[in-house]
This record gives C-alpha cells, sequence and structure tokens, in this order.
C-alpha cells in the first residue's frame, strides 16, 4: 500500500519561521590564498596511516588535513628568528 502525501495548496511557509545566522565563509575564504605547488613528500607509515584515518574518520581528505598542518606550522615560525 502506497503512503499518500498530500499536497499543498500554496507555496506559503507553514509554522513558525527561524532566522539562522549564516555559517558560510565569505568566497574569497574559499579558494586557496596562495598558489599551489606539487611536491613529493616521504612520511612515516605511522603519521600517513594517521592523516588516513582522521581524514575517513572525519569524511575529508587527508591531503588537505597535512597540508593545514603545514601552513599552520609555518605560519606559526614564519615571523621567529632562532
Amino acid at each position: 500500500m502506497k503512503k499518500r502525501i498530500k499536497k499543498m495548496k500554496n507555496d506559503h511557509p507553514v509554522g513558525q519561521l527561524k532566522a539562522i545566522t549564516d555559517f558560510l565563509p565569505p568566497p574569497e575564504e574559499l579558494a586557496p590564498a596562495e598558489e599551489m605547488v606539487k611536491v613529493t613528500l616521504a612520511v612515516d607509515r605511522s603519521c600517513f596511516d594517521f592523516f588516513k584515518s582522521m581524514a575517513t574518520k572525519v569524511g575529508g581528505k587527508y591531503q588537505k588535513m597535512m597540508r593545514e598542518v603545514l601552513r599552520g606550522y609555518a605560519e606559526h615560525y614564519a615571523g621567529k628568528s632562532h
């Protein structure tokens, strides 16, 4: 037996509406800020396995996660002299 779905006679909202804040970043933050350079990099198996499993867990890409970590490290130490 098929369940019947009642069609609305108009397209007006039903019920009480609630405004939500915009949670998306502005367009300029969606694109990479700098030119990307492709590199070949050898990493420890445990390091690779960690990023790969975390990416699978959160539904992301392990390469992007690794880039973010490298970017954060570089930004942290960019202005410091040793």
